[in-house]
């Protein structure tokens, strides 16, 4: 009778098994509506192309060189070489402040492979924010009619991104447009600069929650994460950066003493709070932030936290602009659109594949070999902080969950479910070393070709 293998040759198993399911996943979902002729609409039929590559709502656009090509190779290298050592030995001022410079410098040299319009281009197309944004003169009648705005019936409808987020998100780029930034490079420099503190605020929460091990492990896969062709100047590197920081927050207002934590959790409702006014999904990173108080053993910040919530959600609604309200409005607004054509016995894997091309496929293998033990959500069985870890992806999977079954991401996501792609990064760090080395160069490389081969639209 042959011998049961070892635990933690099961566990590799376990990871190789989930980095070639990823894979075979990806590929299908590029494949197989082209072999098939499947019509999936990842692209609005008025926005139609030839080179469509479902699941990304962008399309093939094959290019060997580009102005940043030369300086992602370089920050490539560079962070291959020399980061993950750094990021184990550096004090951690030290590591905090060399994360953020390589992620800005990540996310700018692979979108400027596209040269300066990789920087532009996005935020100034009619159907984002910025257009919308220069228009705003009057604040106060914006949020009064906002909701009134929302459908297709309406003869002065928002264009998508105003119409399909709160009207936080839009006052952001009011904000930019009123301080002399609303040009589409700076404001797109801006959304950049404001995206990257996203590993700054993922680092923080892990150590306050006595995983700085891991956390040290982490940031080479957070830094250079294939998520920052996606996060450079998509607006939804802002929400990913704002609910990282309420996250954050909220971890503090589990482990402070004495009365600090009253004001760390107040502190954390107010941005998690603001974060659901930027876009209605954040709702579901709620999952996420339980998973962060069962990590720490605490329940307490939870109403002190949710009390502060309401604060900015109930001063929008006193403006004008009822959450509650709106929502129902919007979600007649996407059936009404394109959704309504997007077939969901494709979407609900294809959304995953997209997904993965955004996350990077080693996502898979680390999420495939920490699922293969459940004992880390009982207890530290890798070390300290693998059930910090573990309980912060598991509650990342089950936003996913959510909002995959929900149907309200049909494409797109590879942008839209930015927020939960750091937590689910995170898994990696509890790959065996051996993993993480030609790991990182995979998600490196990944982002490269991504870079090069894909218009993201984004």
């Amino acid at each position: 009778m042959p011998s049961r293998p070892t635990e933690p040759a099961q566990r590799s198993r376990a990871a190789s098994t989930g980095l070639v399911l990823t894979l075979v996943l990806v590929v299908a979902a590029f494949a197989l509506p082209v072999l098939l002729d499947w019509e999936t609409w990842s692209r609005a039929s008025r926005s139609a192309h030839p080179w469509a590559s479902p699941p990304l709502h962008g399309f093939w656009d094959p290019k060997l060189l580009g102005p940043g090509t030369a300086p992602a190779v370089l920050v490539a290298v560079v962070g291959l070489g020399w980061f993950p050592r750094f990021a184990a030995t550096a004090s951690w001022g030290r590591l905090l402040v060399a994360s953020y410079a390589v992620a800005v410098a990540w996310m700018l040299s692979l979108a400027f492979v596209d040269g300066t319009e990789g920087v532009a281009r996005v935020l100034d197309h009619s159907s984002e924010y910025l257009p919308s944004a220069r228009e705003v003169d009057d604040v106060p009648e914006m949020l009064r009619t906002y909701v009134d705005r929302i459908p297709y019936s309406h003869p002065d409808n928002w264009p998508t991104q105003a119409a399909g987020h709160p009207p936080l998100a839009l006052l952001f780029f009011v904000g930019l447009v009123r301080v002399g930034l609303g040009g589409s490079f700076a404001a797109g420099m801006v959304v950049t600069l404001v995206g990257a503190t996203t590993a700054l605020s993922v680092l923080a929460l892990l150590r306050t929650l006595d995983a700085e091990a891991l956390a040290r492990r982490a940031a080479p896969f957070l830094v250079l994460s294939p998520t920052a062709v996606f996060m450079a100047v998509s607006a939804d590197a802002v929400f990913t950066a704002v609910t990282a920081a309420g996250l954050a927050l909220l971890a503090r207002g589990a482990v402070a003493g004495g009365r600090a934590w009253i004001g760390w959790s107040a502190a954390a409702g107010l941005v998690l709070g603001c974060s659901v006014l930027l876009s209605y999904g954040m709702g579901l990173m709620g999952a996420v932030a339980l998973a962060v108080l069962v990590a720490a053993r605490s329940w307490r910040p939870l109403p002190v936290a949710v009390l502060a919530a309401l604060v900015p959600v109930l001063a929008m609604a006193a403006a004008g602009f009822a959450w509650w309200e709106a929502y129902p409005v919007l979600t007649e607004r996407y059936w009404d659109g394109i959704a309504g054509d997007r077939p969901a016995w494709y979407w609900m894997w294809g959304n995953l594949a997209a997904l993965a091309v955004s996350a990077g496929p080693l996502v898979g293998a680390a999420l495939a070999h920490a699922g293969a033990r459940a004992r880390l959500l009982r207890d530290d069985a890798l070390g300290p902080g693998t059930r910090t870890v573990a309980v912060l992806v598991l509650g990342a999977v089950v936003a996913i969950a959510v909002a995959d079954l929900s149907r309200m991401s049909k494409s797109e996501v590879e942008r839209i479910w930015l927020p939960f792609m750091p937590w689910l990064t995170i898994a990696a760090a509890l790959l065996p070393g051996a993993w993480r080395r030609w790991g990182l160069g995979l998600q490196v490389g990944w982002a490269l070709v991504v870079e090069h081969l894909l218009y993201t639209s984004w």
